[in-house]
Parts: structure tokens; sequence; C-alpha cells
């Protein structure tokens, strides 16, 4: 998109940034410094007049993130994390390919009646690389056809590096996965917050972190992705320390992920906590980590999603364990039988 100029002199420019041998436009940013404060005034009060997107206007970084206004009763789909199948999407040796895709992980969602799919980043061919369009363009069909939502998608990074280069490059990357993710019609992407160095200052590390997850902000702005960052027991353990980090990035396009295997001191406490700046989740089987015999309660689950009048996909996330057997064939649709019924009792 090339300059946007509005009426009154008010002047909008655009930069970019390029990554992975593409240049994409980032967010716009307001100019107004060859105005005199009475001139910008007078120009702001008839702009007030002019309809124009608020995007637009403005980045949403100007104002704090607020807790999610939600109208309506609770709703609530289900969708799954395709990280419930890393066995068998990886599983390719000696060249060979996996015993399992994508697509093939869209048929099972069907079979099963799930709602939708979190199709995770490392699973497209040629990652950490987008994918093609023409692979875009065939799953998203596929999909379709299948009545099945693409509830997300999601990278690896790590903002809490206290190698700035190293930073930059995951940075890009999100931002590349962005697009990618508006092309697939992906409403959210998740980034991780990342592990800190040992002995490293975590006031500083918030610092850089934000500044990191602000810019991907701007970036999911302006493509149309919400970016959530999850807790993923790494630098973010606590419903306090997750949102403390949104509300140090204050960008209206930035909220959680919430994991609920990962707040092992208050887990329903924590739950609660973080369910108003929420915008997508990963519901595991326990939430004490998946070598945890203690189950998700539920209907306690439930109720706390519901009282906040939580409206969107609930994707389940399931794990093998450190020792013993795993089939996801066998324990997905186990575990969303369990959580389809939960939906039921709440009504």
């Amino acid at each position: 998109m090339g300059d946007f100029r509005v009426a009154v002199g008010i002047r909008f420019e655009t930069q970019s940034f390029r990554t992975h041998g593409k240049t994409f436009a980032s967010p716009f940013t307001l100019m107004s410094n060859e105005q005199s404060r009475r001139s910008f005034i007078k120009k702001a009060a008839f702009l007030s007049m002019v309809t124009v997107s608020a995007a637009g206007l403005a980045p949403a970084s100007a104002s704090a993130r607020s807790e999610i206004r939600r109208t309506g009763s609770f709703r609530l789909k289900t969708s799954l994390n395709a990280f419930s199948f890393n066995g068998p999407l990886t599983a390719g040796k000696d060249g060979k390919p996996a015993a399992m895709n994508l697509l093939d992980l869209l048929e099972f969602c069907a079979r099963e009646n799930f709602d939708g799919l979190d199709p995770t980043g490392y699973y497209f061919p040629g990652y950490p690389e987008v994918p093609t369009d023409e692979f875009i363009n065939h799953f998203k069909k596929r999909a379709f056809e299948l009545g099945i939502d693409i509830t997300g998608t999601g990278v690896r990074n790590n903002f809490a590096s206290a190698d700035r280069e190293a930073r930059l490059e995951d940075r890009k990357r999100v931002e590349a996965w962005i697009v990618a993710a508006a092309k697939l019609g992906a409403p959210v992407i998740r980034v991780f917050a990342g592990h800190e160095a040992p002995g490293a200052d975590r006031e500083e590390v918030a610092r850089w972190m934000a500044d990191d997850l602000r810019a991907c902000a701007d970036i999911g702005q302006r493509y149309g992705v919400v970016v959530g960052v999850q807790n993923h027991g790494d630098f973010l353990q606590t419903g306090d320390q997750t949102v403390d980090m949104v509300r140090r990035v204050g960008h209206d396009w930035l909220g959680v992920i919430l994991d609920t295997g990962n707040f092992p001191g208050d887990p329903y406490g924590d739950i609660a906590k973080v369910l108003p700046y929420t915008v997508n989740f990963q519901v595991k089987e326990s939430p004490y980590g998946k070598d945890s015999p203690v189950r998700l309660d539920l209907d306690r689950f439930v109720k706390i999603v519901t009282d906040a009048g939580y409206r969107g996909y609930l994707p389940i996330e399931t794990l093998p364990p450190a020792r013993g057997t795993y089939d996801p064939f066998v324990v997905v649709p186990r575990f969303h039988a369990e959580v389809v019924a939960a939906f039921a009792r709440a009504g």
C-alpha cells in the first residue's frame, strides 16, 4: 500500500520490512510534525467527521490492551491442536514421508466431528519457511469441503533470548507466518514468550520481550491476525506474569493463548485470571503437566470459561507421556468426547 492521504492534510506513511525474500508493508505511523498545534486540533476535529477505518487512523498500541468485551451468552466449539499428532506428523525417516500429513489430519477431524483444526506451522511443508500459496489454497479448500474451521496456527520463537539478533530473526519468522496465517484464514497465531538465560535480569528480559511482542502485534493488526502469547511454562508461569506481559505490550491485537496444563501453582485460579485476555486455548488432560495422573476437572474448567462468557474455540492438545505408549488415534477421540460431554452438562 502506498501513501494514504486525507483531505485535511494529515499524512500517513508506510514503512516496510523484508523477510524470506519478500517485502511486506508495516503498519501506518501518523506524521503531523509540520503542523502547528492549533492547526492540528482544527483538522483533527474535521477528521472526526470522516469515516475511515480505525486501524488506518492510528496504531492500536496507542491504547493499552483492555479486557475483551464479549456479547451474548457463552458459546463453545471444539478444535484440535495438531501437536496432538506430533508423532505421526513427524515420523518420516531416511527421506521417507511422514506417516500422516495435515490433509490427513483434516479428514480425522471431520470423522471425529471436531469443529476446527489448529494446524501448527511446524507441520506445513518446508517449515520454517512459509508454505506456498498453492498448498495453502489446497488446504483451505479441503477444510471448507469438510466443514472444518482453521482456528489458528503457531510458530517457534524465543523472545527471552539475550541474543538480540536471534530475537530479530524470530520476529521476522513470526511476521512472515502472520502473512501466511492471513492467507490461511487463521484468526490467531500462537507465539511463545521463551526461556530466559540463567542469571538474566527478569525486568530487562520483560522489557525487550514486550517490545518484540508489540512489533508482532503491529504486523498482526496490519494483516488482521491476532497474536496470542502462550503461557508455556517458560518465562510466563503464572496468571499474574501472563497478565503483566499483556499489559506491558499494551496492544489491542495481542492476547493470551491459555494453556491449561502450564499453571502448576493454582491452575483454576490462574485460568480465571487470564480469561479476560484470552483469544484461544490449549486444553490439556492434566493441569499439572503431561505426566501427572491428576485429570483436568472439566466441569470446573468449563464453568470458569462459561461464567466468563467466553465465545469461541477450545482446542484440545493431548501429549505422550514420558513413559508408556501413546496412540493419538485413541487418546484424542476419548478426550474430545469428555470435553463435549462437559459442554453438554454446562447447558
